[in-house]
């Protein structure tokens, strides 16, 4: 006779910048590039997201290395919602389903062959030095263009509709790239 062992995953809650946003933080990996549900559309290859949507409140839907990040609508408060959440992402994981349907394949930050040298050199900034902090607040930033001066990028996870998203990318983001590449005039926010 087989036994079959459960696997224990801990998961334990962070806090960050935006109010309506709460880390879900496990002890092991869980993607090794981000991925962000902005609804329940964008779900299709996902199981454990659809499940997430499930709940009339969730919003949004973040996956980065070893978190998942949830949105929710302003009504309800964490207190009331947590554990829920909680439950279902454990039970999940412990019953060892996949998180995708298919093949997930990232958008990379990296620099291309076609990419030209400031486009390089603004993913490269964007990667070592803007994503990790980014990333610690439960959000991602990905590059979407550069034209005449304006960087474009696409913020995603609890950095999407936070409050103090606007300071971090004029304050922070935007400051660093115009500092470090000349070319850089200003740095705007794209919606995901």
């Amino acid at each position: 006779m087989e036994s079959t062992e459960k696997r224990v995953i801990n998961i334990y809650t962070e806090s960050n910048p935006n109010p309506n946003s709460l880390k879900f933080v496990t002890d092991f990996l869980l993607v090794s590039e981000s991925v962000d549900f902005p609804s329940p559309v964008s779900t299709a290859n996902c199981p454990l997201a659809q499940d997430l949507f499930r709940f009339s409140f969730v919003k949004r839907v973040f996956f980065s290395s070893n978190f998942i990040t949830i949105t929710k609508s302003d009504d309800i408060d964490w207190i009331e919602v947590t554990p829920m959440i909680k439950s279902l992402i454990k039970g999940y994981l412990e019953e060892g389903k996949p998180l995708f349907n298919e093949k997930f394949v990232p958008e990379n930050l990296s620099p291309t062959a076609g990419d030209s040298e400031i486009v390089g050199k603004i993913k490269v900034i964007l990667d070592e030095y803007i994503r990790p902090a980014v990333e610690q607040d439960g959000g991602a930033i990905t590059f979407s263009s550069f034209n005449d001066g304006v960087v474009k990028v696409i913020l995603q996870g609890s950095c999407s509709g936070c409050p103090s998203s606007t300071i971090t990318l004029k304050a922070g983001i935007e400051n660093l790239l115009k500092k470090m590449i000349p070319e850089v005039q200003e740095v705007v926010a794209e919606n995901a």
